[in-house]
């Protein structure tokens, strides 16, 4: 059944089968709590209606999130990134200017939310643009003609919301007494109130004692540069890579500064304030946030932890955290994607690039990660681009694939994942830049660079995009397991690795999950393909012992 919901304040909604006569609640937490686990709630936006549910106890099982469909038509129609709302949804239908979207709603992580405070009244008119907008996104799916494929598509990021809202409920373990043991093992204490940290400021002694007693700041690169400049070397930028090149007594140390500083700023004490409460780290994750439909997150850098503050990720007592991750998943999902028998049959190798030298390239398995990889992003230059010739002759379906994909884009076409995810358009500047303007008379050197450039990006996309499917997928499956089976809770994800919080006696039970999710996915998205997804799964009390 499919139940539509205009929330308000104070927990209030209307309610209505799509079909049916709306009607007032007073309570829609009780409401969800009494309907059909199998109900999908059709709503305007999960990241604004979920989280006051899960704080008042209900949970949803499957949801219809009308501004994530409306996202993926508009990029289906070539016009990724347009506003989504249900204000938009339902001005695009009347053919009226379409408004932007609202800011997005930012939980403090420090409060539970009350129950849609941020929410306007629940009028009746509204649950009839809900009606309306999901009967007319129904109608554009079924239009699209793929055999169900984009729908399954709404279903998982649908899907997606749900998790991204319940892992931000239930946080990632998080012991702030580690953290703060790590900060001050790394950086000491500051010198005096509101000063940099100890070793910062020593550090930052050591680069000016390197540049002959000049005064310095290491985090500005552009002073950076000119120090070394006036030391006679030229640096293109101040990336870590590129100082490892120097041969000067500053870059010691300067590396050095650039690693704590990067962790001072984004997950020193500030961030720890901020960001953990009674012993979990909320992120808020924003579901297909990247345009390829991987997620981003919003503050928090919840996807950028460093190695060594992950030892603050440490699982309740009696309790574990099983860490899962996915190995080699684009080229296994190019293989898959492509149909290449001989790629496939490489794939099913637990180690695909080991299998891969074996089979291309004398046992050399960075000469074959290098090659393969290289066709992923397009680097047919230099090392990868020598080895391009040896992978088209044995590859020849799985590079086909890609290269097809490239020269979709160079031509300003538009491309699409395996579920018929779709790249962006390019821009105004784009077609006049590259002479594919009827007003251009020529393509330009910069036109040229800008098309090949483009093709590197549809060139993975098509890739990167389905392999974020697969992920989903993986989410969708390992949520059911554990809620069925009372298993534990998803606290954590990004792009293909799974974190799951459990008691310890149901480890080995989760770990099952992981591994049958990853089939599931597998089948369901490449039936009869023999491509393996195999996982990676650690089962650890600390996240940076599991990884």
């Amino acid at each position: 059944m499919r139940i539509a919901v205009a929330p308000g304040p104070d927990g209030t909604a209307w309610l209505s089968t799509v079909d049916g006569q709306p009607r007032f609640v007073a309570d829609l937490a009780a409401e969800v709590r009494a309907a059909h686990p199998d109900t999908r709630w059709i709503w305007p936006d999960t990241a604004a209606c979920y989280p006051a549910l899960l704080a008042a106890g209900a949970r949803v099982a499957r949801c219809h999130d009308l501004a994530l469909i409306e996202g993926l038509l508009s990029g289906h129609d070539g016009h990724w990134g347009e506003p989504r709302s249900l204000a938009a949804a339902v001005a695009r239908l009347d053919g009226r200017p379409v408004p932007a979207d609202p800011e997005p709603v930012t939980h403090d992580p420090r409060l539970q939310p009350a129950l849609f405070d941020h929410a306007p009244p629940a009028e009746r008119s509204t649950m009839d643009d809900v009606l309306r907008v999901h009967a007319a996104q129904q109608k554009r799916i079924a239009e699209i003609g793929d055999r169900g494929a984009f729908a399954t598509l709404c279903a998982l990021e649908s899907a997606g919301a749900l998790i991204a809202a319940e892992m931000s409920h239930t946080g990632l373990p998080w012991r702030a007494d580690v953290h703060r043991a790590l900060l001050a093992e790394l950086m000491g204490t500051p010198l005096a109130p509101g000063m940099p940290p100890r070793r910062l400021t020593e550090l930052a002694a050591e680069i000016s004692a390197a540049f002959g007693g000049r005064p310095i700041h290491p985090d500005l690169p552009a002073e950076v540069i000119k120090a070394f400049a006036a030391a006679g070397i030229r640096l293109p930028s101040t990336r870590s890579w590129v100082l490892k090149e120097i041969d000067h007594p500053a870059v010691k140390p300067l590396l050095a500064y650039k690693e704590l500083y990067r962790i001072h700023t984004a997950h020193g004490q500030a961030w720890l304030d901020t960001w953990v409460h009674n012993g979990r780290f909320r992120a808020e994750y924003v579901v297909g946030g990247v345009v390829s439909g991987r997620w981003a997150t919003r503050g928090g850098a919840a996807l950028q932890i460093p190695r060594v503050i992950r030892r603050a990720v440490v699982a309740d007592p009696d309790w574990v955290l099983v860490v899962a991750d996915a190995g080699q998943l684009e080229p296994r999902i190019l293989a898959a994607l492509s149909g290449d028998r001989r790629l496939g049959e490489v794939a099913a190798a637990g180690d695909l690039y080991a299998a891969l030298a074996a089979e291309a390239f004398d046992g050399d398995r960075d000469r074959a990660k290098l090659g393969l990889l290289g066709v992923l992003y397009g680097q047919t230059s230099g090392q990868a681009g020598q080895l391009l010739p040896v992978l088209r002759q044995r590859f020849p379906a799985a590079i086909d694939y890609v290269e097809r994909a490239a020269v979709a884009g160079e031509q300003g076409l538009l491309v699409r994942s395996g579920l018929g995810r779709t790249c962006p358009s390019p821009s105004a500047s784009w077609w006049s830049q590259t002479g594919v303007d009827p007003g251009a008379v020529s393509v330009t050197r910069d036109g040229a660079g800008a098309a090949r450039s483009r093709g590197r990006f549809t060139r993975n996309f098509v890739v990167q995009a389905s392999a974020a499917e697969w992920a989903l997928v993986v989410l969708a499956e390992l949520r059911r397991a554990l809620h069925e089976g009372g298993l534990g809770e998803l606290v954590f994800f990004q792009h293909d690795e799974f974190i799951v919080h459990c008691p310890a006696a149901q480890a080995d039970a989760v770990t099952a999950a992981v591994h049958a999710a990853a089939e599931r996915a597998g089948d369901l998205l490449y039936p009869g393909v023999p491509v393996r997804f195999p996982m990676s799964v650690a089962t650890s009390a600390s996240y940076a012992d599991a990884k």
